[in-house]
C-alpha cells in the first residue's frame, strides 16, 4: 500500500498495543507524524493512544515519497529507522522539541511500527518486532574466565569467553556491547570445527568491572589505550597469533591493529571500518534528562538490516540497554572522535598482514561508500561490501554474515 492507515484505525491499535501498554509509566507525549501536507497527532497517556487532538510537542516529517519507502515491506537503506533517516535522508526532519523526542524516541518508533504494520494489510496487533522472526537462536557451548591485564598503568580483571578448537580467532566486540555478540558465530560448527573464538569484554562492558576506586560515568576509549588493551589481552590469555575480527569501533582498531602489530596476527578482518567516522557521538547517551537504557537502544536500533532476524536485532538491542553510565558515550569518544587514520592507513602492508575489508548495505554510521573509500588508500586490501547486512554483521545475522567470514578463514588457514 505504500501509504499510511487511516488514523482512526492507526490509533485503535496504539490504544490497544501491549508493547505501548508495557511501558505506561510516570509520562505522558503528544508528537506528529507528517506526510506531505498530512500531520497525522497521537496522544499518548499511561501506555493508550488516546483519542482526539492536541498539541504535538514534536514531529517526525517527510515528503509521501519518503514514508512510502519507509512504508516497503523491506526498506531500501536509510529508510528503515528514524535514525537512519534523520542521519541519510535529507527529506526527513524532526521538527519541535528534540529533548522530548529522544526521551521517547522509542514511543516513536512503536507508534510507527504500528502503522507500517497496518499499512501492509495486516490486521492488529502488530508484532513485537516486524523484523523476521526464525524461532532458532542456538546457544553456544562457551567457557569463560578472566585474565589480569594492565594498560596505561591501570589493572583490569577481563572477562572472555570461548568456543571451538584450532586456530585462533579473537573477537572484539562493538561500541557499549560485549562479548555476547559472538554467541552465533560461536555456535555455528562451521567455524568452530576449525577455530577457537576467543570473544572478551573490554573493562566497563559485560562482565569486565570498572577498576577499583574508579568513578561511574568516567570511561573514555583512545585509539592508544584500545591497543594496550587488546595487546595486553593477546599476552594474557596466551593466544597464538590470531585471526582478529572487528565491527564498527573495533573494526576501526583493527585497521590500527594492521598499522602497529602486523606481525602478531594471521590476518585482520575489518567490518564496518573506515579511517574517519564523523557525527556518531550524541550528548543524548550522557544526557541527565534521557534514560539511556531506552535512548541507546534506539540510538543503533535502525543500523541493524529489516532482513536480519528479530531474535538477533532483540538481543542486541538488550545488550545495548544493559551497558554501565556513559559507557556507549566513552567509546563512542574513540569511534567518532580520537579515531582518525586518515593519513595513515595507506601505510598499512597487506604483505605484512592480510586485510580484508566488508561492510554490511544497511550501515548508516559507516557506509559501504566511506568502506570502500579507506579501502582504496590501502594496497592489497580484500574490500567485500554485504547485501541484507547492516553494522552488526556477526551479531545481527550470524549465520549469512559466516558465508562471508568463512572464505576469508580458508584462505588464511595452513
Amino acid at each position: 500500500m505504500n501509504r499510511f492507515p487511516d488514523i482512526a484505525a492507526w490509533r485503535r491499535a496504539g490504544a490497544e498495543d501491549a508493547v505501548l501498554a508495557a511501558w505506561a509509566g510516570p509520562w505522558a507525549l503528544c508528537f506528529a507524524v507528517q506526510s506531505d501536507s498530512v500531520a497525522n497527532v497521537f496522544a499518548v497517556q499511561e501506555g493508550r493512544v488516546q483519542p482526539g487532538e492536541a498539541s504535538p510537542a514534536f514531529t517526525l516529517r517527510a515528503p509521501g515519497s519518503v514514508w512510502a519507502k519507509f512504508l516497503a515491506p523491506v526498506p531500501p537503506r536509510h529508510h528503515h529507522g528514524i535514525f537512519a533517516m534523520m542521519y541519510r535522508v535529507p527529506e526527513f526532519a524532526i521538527d519541535g522539541d528534540l529533548l522530548c523526542f529522544m526521551q521517547h524516541a522509542h514511543i516513536a518508533r512503536r507508534v510507527l511500527e504500528i502503522g507500517k504494520w497496518l499499512a501492509l494489510g495486516n490486521a492488529a496487533p502488530a508484532p513485537v518486532s516486524l523484523q523476521p522472526r526464525t524461532g532458532v537462536r542456538p546457544v553456544p557451548a562457551v567457557s569463560g574466565g578472566y585474565v589480569p591485564v594492565t594498560a596505561q598503568g591501570t589493572a583490569y580483571h577481563v572477562y572472555y569467553e570461548a568456543a571451538g578448537e584450532g586456530r585462533d580467532l579473537l573477537c572484539l566486540h562493538t561500541a557499549g556491547a560485549d562479548g555476547r555478540q559472538f554467541h552465533g558465530l560461536m555456535a555455528d560448527p562451521r567455524i568452530t570445527a576449525g577455530h577457537r573464538l576467543v570473544a572478551f569484554d573490554l573493562p566497563w562492558h559485560g562482565k569486565s568491572p570498572p577498576p577499583d576506586g574508579a568513578i561511574p560515568g568516567s570511561w573514555r576509549l583512545n585509539t592508544d589505550l584500545y591497543v594496550e588493551l587488546i595487546m595486553g589481552f593477546v599476552a594474557a590469555a596466551k593466544l597464538d597469533r590470531p585471526i582478529v575480527l572487528g565491527a564498527s569501533m573495533s573494526g576501526e582498531i583493527c585497521l590500527e591493529l594492521a598499522l602497529r602489530h602486523p606481525e602478531a596476527f594471521r590476518g585482520i578482518v575489518a567490518c564496518e571500518a573506515s579511517d574517519k567516522i564523523e557525527r556518531r557521538q550524541t550528548h543524548w547517551a550522557a544526557h541527565p534528562q534521557v534514560n539511556q537504557a531506552y535512548f541507546v537502544p534506539e540510538w543503533i536500533r535502525a543500523l541493524c538490516a529489516p532482513q536480519s532476524p528479530a531474535e538477533y536485532a532483540e538481543a542486541i538491542a538488550w545488550h545495548y540497554a544493559q551497558g554501565g553510565p556513559a559507557v556507549f558515550f566513552g567509546d563512542i569518544a574513540f569511534y567518532s572522535g580520537d579515531w582518525d587514520a586518515r593519513q595513515r592507513v595507506g601505510r598499512i602492508d597487506t604483505n605484512r598482514v592480510p586485510l580484508f575489508m566488508l561492510t554490511g548495505e544497511y550501515d548508516y554510521s559507516c557506509t559501504v561508500e566511506h568502506s570502500q573509500a579507506t579501502a582504496a588508500k590501502i594496497a592489497g586490501v580484500r574490500f567485500q561490501a554485504m547485501p541484507g547486512i547492516g553494522h552488526f554483521p556477526f551479531a545481527e545475522n550470524p549465520a549469512l554474515f559466516a558465508d562471508y567470514l568463512l572464505p576469508i578463514l580458508r584462505d588464511l588457514g595452513d
